[in-house]
């Protein structure tokens, strides 16, 4: 099962990584030494790149926040779907 890094971690092992590469290491070699793949090291980069801890962590809370609400809006669209189609029988 994989495991679940939080943010803060993710950027702390994205700078010790960034160490690794200054010194001349290669990105195998970062990569190694974090513990993860190089697929999740370019996906993390990607995503955390330049973030600092603070900012990561309100990024994920407003991930979440957005999920929820989407979901809200899905559930409301469906009721309104079946109220339309109730009342179209009603007439």
């Amino acid at each position: 099962m994989a495991r679940k890094h939080k943010p803060e971690d993710i950027i702390g092992k994205l700078r010790e990584a960034e160490i690794v590469l200054a010194q001349g290491g290669t990105v195998a070699d970062a990569c190694r030494r974090i513990g993860v793949t190089e697929q999740s090291y370019y996906r993390w980069r990607k995503e955390y790149g330049g973030l600092k801890m603070d900012q990561a962590r309100r990024m994920k809370e407003l991930e979440k926040e957005n999920a929820r609400l989407r979901r809200a809006v899905s559930d409301l669209t469906l009721d309104k779907l079946i109220l339309q189609e109730a009342a179209r029988e009603n007439f």
